[in-house]
């Protein structure tokens, strides 16, 4: 929860090659006090089957940036593995790994604020916005 002094940060991640939520994707959040202070590594989990990460852990009080961590090259091999076990290989067979293997966002945060901040997924490209 969000107080007058420190601000909350939400996410999801929708991979949109399947238009599903992408499951099992591992996060970590960091955050820092002021564009020259060092990041503070404050934890993580992971999304569950809805593409949702509801247990980040909160923000320190006198928080201005955050920096989300996705960790997405395990999330497409597991789909790249479960894909060509029923479909004959294709030109990204042989890839191992991911184009994308991680997915950084660093943002300002306001005290009070919330930010909920999706990923919009997929093999070789994503977005992000402050969503609701």
């Amino acid at each position: 929860m969000s107080t007058a002094t420190t601000a909350s940060v939400s996410t999801h991640i929708l991979d949109t090659s399947i238009g599903r939520p992408a499951e099992g994707v591992a996060i970590s959040l960091a955050a820092r006090a002021g564009s020259d202070a060092a990041w503070a590594a404050l934890g993580g989990s992971a999304t569950d089957a809805d593409g949702r990460c509801k247990d980040l852990p909160a923000l320190p009080e006198g928080t201005t940036h955050v920096r989300l961590d996705f960790e997405t090259e395990a999330y497409f091999v597991k789909k790249q593995a479960d894909a060509q076990q029923d479909a004959p290989a294709n030109r990204d067979s042989d890839t191992t790994g991911a184009f994308f293997p991680e997915v950084a966002i660093t943002f300002a945060v306001k005290p009070g604020e919330h930010y909920h901040v999706p990923l919009l997924l997929n093999p070789f490209g994503y977005s992000v916005y402050r969503g609701s």
